[in-house]
């Protein structure tokens, strides 16, 4: 084995979402970075659908980009559809996502990546981790070369003995068109990970000409286009629609009939399924009684003829996907450019992680994306950058970044992976975090800006911006807080236009924004909105004031719980020796090694009183009773 005649700071592994991320930003913070990846033409790929953002998705994509991270960016440069979804529902709950153009949003990434200082982007296929004496001293590529780093970040996506099925025919494959990565997850089992497999799968990528679109019902995007990125000032991509269409009776029956050819129901696949993204095979049999389900026919980019079926991924063989294709409306006359398919893969058990993404069973290694058990680009890009910044932090002597789960949908996203594990793809959603009222993507910036400027990855001309947007807001709630209504004949006409009638002389423009009637484009009416004042900061305001109840109280709790959270649990402390703890609490601290408190009072089978027995134990200093 030939040794590189350059030592990194950080070595990535990998070049899919998570290991752009955490590449840039090692790089970013000032170390030498490797960026190492089986094809250089395949950074920054999208896989399976060719959007960004979604349900708690779009959180993500915020607070990477108020961490300083790339994504937001990227998905600004190259969208052709933008959509707020969950309008009609409160500010916790709505999310951005976005269509890429999927090449533009390749080939950007990587021409960011080749221009980064700091960073060098290679060629080949990691097989295994250098250690000396059972210290990670580097990598080992296929071709006999070994680069040495003093930190790695393993990103490995589906590519870890990834297996592709298309019916009962099944062949080894990252995923269509690439060789999959076979050495690295025999080691890691040799070294003591707990290795499993999971599956995920992607619909036929099918031909637009030979759709018939006047059948369809047509779904445009938001005029004007909202940005994911804090930075971006408008979208310049041209926008195109996407279309809907729907399965129907006939499909089902296609589809059922093929199932002793599905290498899902005939026992072929091994590896776990994602739960909320079933394959159409999956949603037949599991809904019998739905007459239909809907897939988004979206555009794959603007110079290209593919489309994508959300919602349709399938691993039937490929005559029985032409079939029930051609049974939809509008889809008589489909062509399939691409076949469906599902693909196996290994994944780490993310217990065996600490809250950092560095491994506890081998210092310096860092995990993150597919990898971790997550699905998605946007949870894979969230723990890249995080792992990124710790492996940087950790060459520079400095201590880990760890989000809480009230600070971000990151933090609640690793707390999760890092207590709980995963048995089956894990994705992001709302419901999972507690303080989904404070972790809004509206204000991610307000959250996390000023986390990501101490970091190193927030530049002063962007963290100067933040910092007028948050001086303007504070000015703002001030202003409608002290502001009073004179009661003019046109203030009384236009309360009663609005039914406040009761409203009295001397009431603040805050009273009147609480109400779920008033808000500032109605303020804006009588003139009392301040000249000048940015959308965003109106959004803010009004956000702010009609929910402050609401987010107080979700405050108070954080602080209560506060305490708890971060009381830490000696690495070393030997739960045989506390009195009280059941044998199955035992062995599942034993087992996951919680961090803090709060993180053993999150591991399933940990109860109420074992959490309240080892909080005593703490406080009494020796991890004894």
């Amino acid at each position: 084995m030939y040794s590189y005649d350059k030592q990194y700071d950080v070595i990535v592994v990998g070049a899919g979402h998570a290991g752009c991320e955490a590449a840039l930003a090692a790089a970013r913070l000032g170390c030498s970075t490797l960026l190492l990846n089986m094809s250089l033409d395949g950074m920054a790929v999208m896989s399976c659908n060719p959007a960004i953002g979604g349900l708690a998705k779009g959180h993500l994509v915020r607070e990477i980009d108020a961490l300083g991270g790339e994504m937001a960016k990227n998905i600004d440069a190259t969208g052709i559809q933008f959509r707020i979804l969950n309008t009609r529902k409160g500010p916790a709950v709505r999310a951005s996502r976005a269509q890429a153009d999927k090449q533009l949003y390749r080939l950007r990434m990587k021409r960011v990546l080749e221009g980064q200082e700091h960073l060098d982007c290679k060629q080949g296929e990691v097989t295994g981790l250098y250690l000396e004496q059972g210290e990670l001293r580097g990598v080992d590529t296929r071709s006999g070369l070994r680069f040495l780093g003093k930190t790695v970040v393993l990103t490995t996506g589906t590519f870890m003995r990834g297996l592709i099925h298309i019916g009962l025919t099944n062949f080894p494959g990252g995923r269509a068109g690439d060789l999959p990565s076979v050495g690295l997850s025999d080691q890691l089992v040799e070294l003591g990970f707990e290795v499993g497999r999971l599956k995920t799968g992607t619909p036929a990528r099918l031909d637009r000409r030979t759709i018939d679109f006047s059948r369809l019902e047509a779904q445009p995007g938001d005029d004007p286009p909202q940005p994911f990125s804090f930075a971006t000032e408008r979208i310049v991509m041209p926008q195109v629609p996407c279309h809907i269409a729907y399965t129907n009776a006939r499909t089902h029956e296609i589809i059922r009939g093929g199932l002793d050819r599905s290498p899902l129901y005939a026992g072929v696949i091994e590896g776990v399924g994602p739960r909320y993204c079933p394959s159409i095979e999956d949603k037949v049999v599991r809904f019998p009684d739905k007459e239909r389900h809907q897939t988004f026919i979206e555009p794959e980019g603007l110079e290209t003829v593919e489309v994508y079926p959300s919602g349709m991924s399938t691993s039937l063989p490929i005559d029985v996907q032409i079939a029930f294709y051609r049974s939809m409306v509008g889809l008589e006359q489909v062509e399939i450019m691409r076949p469906a398919y599902a693909i196996e893969y290994d994944y780490v058990n993310p217990v065996q992680l600490h809250a950092s993404l560095e491994t506890k069973l081998i210092r310096n290694l860092y995990h993150a994306g597919q990898i971790n058990g997550t699905s998605g680009y946007e949870e894979a890009a969230g723990q890249g950058l995080v792992a990124g910044i710790n492996a940087a932090r950790r060459t520079q002597g400095r201590d880990p970044v760890v989000l809480g789960r009230h600070e971000a949908y990151i933090g609640v996203m690793i707390d999760d992976l890092i207590t709980l594990g995963t048995r089956e793809p894990y994705r992001m959603f709302t419901s999972r975090a507690e303080y989904r009222l404070l972790l809004r993507e509206d204000n991610a910036d307000l959250r996390l800006r000023e986390l990501g400027h101490a970091i190193g990855l927030v530049p002063e001309g962007l963290y100067a911006g933040f910092c007028r947007k948050r001086e303007r807001i504070a000015a703002e709630l001030e202003r409608v807080a002290t502001t009073r209504i004179s009661m003019t004949d046109d203030e009384q006409r236009w309360l009663l236009q609005y039914g406040c009638a009761e409203v009295q002389k001397g009431t603040t423009l805050e009273h009147l924004l609480r109400r779920p009637e008033i808000g500032y484009g109605e303020l804006a009416e009588i003139g009392l909105v301040a000249p000048g004042l940015e959308p965003a900061v109106r959004e803010q305001v009004e956000i702010q004031v009609k929910y402050r109840g609401y987010i107080e109280r979700q405050e108070e709790l954080v602080e209560r719980l506060r305490k708890m959270e971060m009381a830490m649990i000696p690495a070393d402390l030997s739960y045989k020796d506390i009195q009280g703890l059941t044998p199955e609490v035992r062995e599942k601290l034993e087992r996951f090694r919680p961090g803090t408190l709060g993180q053993a009072s999150r591991i399933q089978g940990v109860t109420p009183a074992a959490v309240a027995i080892l909080s005593v134990v703490l406080k009494a200093g020796d991890g004894r009773q």
